[in-house]
């Protein structure tokens, strides 16, 4: 008893003596502070000069580096062949869409089409509902956690997100197959997501709390299973609705670039993706860049799967100078290669350049925002955020200077839709490659072979996919 009151009166005293005026806690701003800041910040030479041009035009346009400008051009010594830049407009399918890009030039090869293109439409339907019933699974499977779990509030912030990478789009072709543009055209909610993921994510919360209020009241896994089977159907429904139906079959043919006309022909998405595409997606592998973790070892990312039946993320991490050799064998080869980045660093869309140091802020703002690339990942300044393919590479003395970039943000943007990566910004910004297992070391293959280490669902690289 005699503790309890000591412990309550010196509660007490600290409570009374913290709303006491000038008894502001330690690590506080004070004014001794605030008037050193006033005079360390005098407005003359480049200091009025940078507050003159921030507050009369956009940091981006006064910060951007005209030495790299001037020097950068668009000759690359290798280029592989391409037709038609994609656009996947207000969305965030990317990954579906670089995936495609990455896996049409050998459909027009062999077909020997002057321009192709697959339904991504087709795919994101598909991956939506998988989404869908991936999160009410977790739902049902984390029935008894705490709201505030927080590996439940992760799940519950975005329940059906445009994220993803290469192996949802593995995932999604081997289990629903393939159809061309024409068997399933874009919509306007497929070009511009934001309102339909709105509504259905509320719709799926909603979900949320009736499958949770189901397991309260004492109902079985079977009952909530049941459930979750009606409320996936209005999912489908809505889907439907924005996206328009997924075609069970279609007819197809096409006009040869040596003008020969084909055979028009039924498929089913699965026949044309076997019969027609005929791809092995077993063939290509993720190779990672993530220095903030051991190399040599394989990893497995928790609760990052899009279908509930499915993998989570594994990748293999290797230092960058491994998945450039990779993939300069690749371009080499005439293979396209998928990669993904942090496109918000240093690159320009009205200019399509990625260079490291492509914008000054610190001579702007006299300032160090120096970090390694460790750095910026364990502390949420970068991680993977946008995929692209690699399409041509320009080779100096045996190196690369600078690799050609294929983007889907349509023809209006970069160099009529395509960027110049400089050597350097791959070092810093680009996270992993996809490409066929022959251009990869064995040694690097074998990393696959070890059992992989789980990281949890909030590591750094798990907000690509969201």
């Amino acid at each position: 008893m005699i503790r309890l009151k000591g412990t309550l009166l010196a509660a007490f005293i600290l409570a009374f003596l913290s709303a006491m005026p000038g008894q502001a806690e330690i690590g506080g701003v004070d004014e001794e502070m605030i008037e050193s800041f006033r005079n360390s910040c005098i407005l003359d030479g480049h200091n009025r000069s940078m507050y003159n041009a921030l507050t009369n035009d956009d940091i981006t346009d006064i910060a951007l580096n005209r030495e790299i400008v001037q020097q950068h051009n668009v000759i690359f010594s290798n280029k592989l062949k391409v037709s038609g830049i994609t656009n996947q407009k207000s969305s965030g399918r990317c990954w579906l869409f670089s995936s495609l890009n990455m896996l049409r030039p050998a459909v027009m090869e062999k077909y020997k089409l002057n321009k192709f293109e697959f339904s991504q439409n087709f795919l994101a339907f598909w991956d939506k509902l998988e989404k869908a019933n991936t999160f009410l699974e977790y739902i049902i499977a984390f029935r008894d956690r705490d709201p505030l779990d927080r590996e439940l509030t992760l799940i519950l912030e975005r329940p059906i997100s445009d994220g993803g990478y290469w192996h949802y789009t593995k995932a999604l072709i081997e289990k629903y197959g393939l159809v061309p543009s024409e068997a399933m055209a874009e919509s306007n909610s497929s070009g511009k997501t934001k309102d339909m993921n709105r509504v259905i994510g509320t719709k799926l919360r909603s979900d949320a709390a009736k499958l949770r209020r189901m397991n309260a009241e004492g109902k079985s896994l079977d009952e909530l299973r049941s459930a979750k089977v009606r409320m996936l159907g209005e999912v489908y429904k809505m889907l439907v609705f924005n996206l328009g139906s997924p075609p069970d079959s279609f007819v197809y043919h096409f006009e040869n670039r040596d003008s020969v006309v084909s055979e028009a022909k039924s498929f089913t998405p699965i026949s044309f993706y076997k019969d027609f595409v005929d791809l092995d997606l077993d063939e290509y592998v993720d190779i990672y860049n993530d220095p903030s973790r051991d190399y040599g070892k394989h990893y497995s990312i928790a609760l990052t799967r899009n279908m509930y039946d499915s993998d989570d993320i594994k990748y293999a991490n290797a230092p960058i100078e491994v998945l450039k050799e990779i993939a300069l064998k690749a371009l080499l080869a005439d293979e396209p290669v998928l990669f993904g980045c942090d496109v918000g660093k240093d690159q320009s869309r009205d200019l399509g350049i990625m260079a490291v140091g492509l914008y000054d802020y610190g001579s702007i703002y006299d300032v160090d925002f120096s970090m390694t690339k460790a750095e910026r990942s364990l502390y949420r300044e970068s991680t993977v955020n946008h995929a692209m393919v690699f399409v041509g590479i320009d080779i100096k003395d045996g190196k690369p200077v600078k690799w050609r970039v294929e983007n889907s943000w349509g023809d209006n943007s970069g160099g009529g839709g395509y960027w110049t990566m400089y050597d350097d910004w791959f070092d810093e910004h680009v996270y992993d490659v996809i490409v066929k297992k022959k251009y990869v070391p064995k040694e690097i293959l074998e990393i696959y072979e070890q059992e992989p280490i789980v990281l949890p669902v909030w590591d750094p690289m798990w907000g690509f996919l969201r």
